[in-house]
């Protein structure tokens, strides 16, 4: 182990220059090229052998072990798609670039050391995990065929893990958003006798989303962050509204209980209004299935890393992560992802998102440690 820290902290440098890199490169989901050419690049130097796929830009990298138990390691790549300074473009506010650096580093550092007696260790590098999309096409190239344990990593803001500390798991809730349409019937504005207008029935249904109630104890919001209707006429009741719900729930069960009340009511509201509502769930994401051994595995390994006295306890999020898609397919899978303190400031997904990239050495120092321990012989059959 200690021959694979040295090797990290000798890197320090290297780390930083690979972020600032990836950084550049921020690339939307499903069109994430260079970043995946960068890091197929990086791998064939270190002799790495690695999976690349049509139609997409992941990549699965595997350094040999012992026993058929894989030991795996997933890094999301892609950036998302936002304004900033009055110009949308692609910009890497949710830290992807730190997590592909860091398990970038970790292979790197595989490679070179050649840690004695290890089980076989893959390294996921995953594109699309804005659009919640990228491990279930990673899951369908095979990804997790012979997985035992799954690590992952986030970057979490200084209000959830401080600066130099570590959470050894993220609980994600569910999250999903249901994209719908309302079709009325057109009539001139003096003569709304004459039509039915869908902004009158988006007010109905924006009213009854705040009345649903679950019999799942957990909590939940639903509520309509999108409406658009009609053109530039003022005198004209339009025909079409299109609306946007967002759905979060902290468990998976009362997110499937939230989506079915939230589709019967879209009929419900239609019907009492004599519209016709339809609505489409997309962009799921699952909330974390925790696995307590794999969760132990990383706060002692984060302990020896950084000290006891710098791991918290686990991080609770509101956001989303489609890492929870592995888990939700595959119970028997022992996974966990970490919380990485790194004074991130003002927030995910904020277009001026920074933070102190020091945290990239002890990150790396901790997924490699993290992986060191799960793919030894001691740890893996525990």
């Amino acid at each position: 182990m200690s021959e694979l820290i040295n090797y990290i902290n000798e890197q320090e440098q290297a780390i930083l220059k690979t972020y600032a890199d990836l950084h550049q490169l921020a690339e939307p989901s499903w069109e994430e090229q260079k970043t995946s050419q960068y890091i197929q690049k990086e791998l064939a130097k270190a002799g790495i052998p690695y999976k690349t796929y049509e139609g997409h830009y992941g990549i699965v990298a595997d350094i040999q072990g012992e026993g058929d138990e894989i030991i795996a390691l997933r890094a999301d790549m892609d950036a998302l798609l936002q304004e900033v300074k009055g110009k949308v473009q692609p910009n890497h506010s949710c830290g992807h670039d730190a997590h592909s650096t860091m398990v970038l580093h970790t292979a790197l550092a595989f490679a070179d050391c050649k840690p004695y007696r290890s089980k076989p260790v893959r390294f996921i590098f995953q594109p699309a995990e804005e659009k919640g999309e990228g491990a279930l096409r990673m899951m369908e190239e095979g990804a997790l065929d012979g997985v035992q344990y799954l690590f992952g990593v986030h970057l979490r803001p200084w209000m959830e893990v401080p600066m130099g500390k570590v959470a050894p798991a993220i609980i994600h809730g569910s999250c999903a958003t249901i994209y719908g349409v309302i079709k009325g019937k057109q009539a001139h504005a003096s003569r709304p006798q004459d039509g039915n207008n869908p902004i009158e029935a988006a007010s109905y249904l924006i009213q009854a989303l705040q009345n649903i109630r679950l019999k799942s104890p957990d909590s939940f919001s639903i509520k309509m962050t999108g409406i658009n209707a009609g053109g530039d006429s003022s005198n004209v009741i339009p025909e079409t509204a299109n609306f946007i719900l967002d759905l979060r729930a902290k468990t998976n069960d009362a997110m499937d209980e939230l989506q079915s009340r939230a589709v019967d009511l879209l009929e419900k509201v239609g019907a009492l209004t004599g519209t016709s509502i339809s609505g489409t769930v997309k962009e799921f994401v699952p909330a974390a299935r925790l696995n307590n051994e794999a969760i132990k595995l990383a706060k002692d390994t984060a302990a020896s890393v950084l000290g006891e006295e710098n791991v918290i306890d686990n991080c609770i999020s509101q956001g989303g992560e489609d890492f929870h898609f592995y888990t939700l397919q595959n119970p028997g899978l022992k996974a966990t992802m970490l919380g990485l303190g790194c004074d991130l400031r003002p927030g995910l997904h904020h277009p001026d998102m920074q933070f102190n990239p020091e945290a990239l050495l002890y990150g790396t120092n901790i997924l490699t440690s993290l992986l060191y321990n799960a793919a030894s012989k001691n740890n893996v059959n525990k």
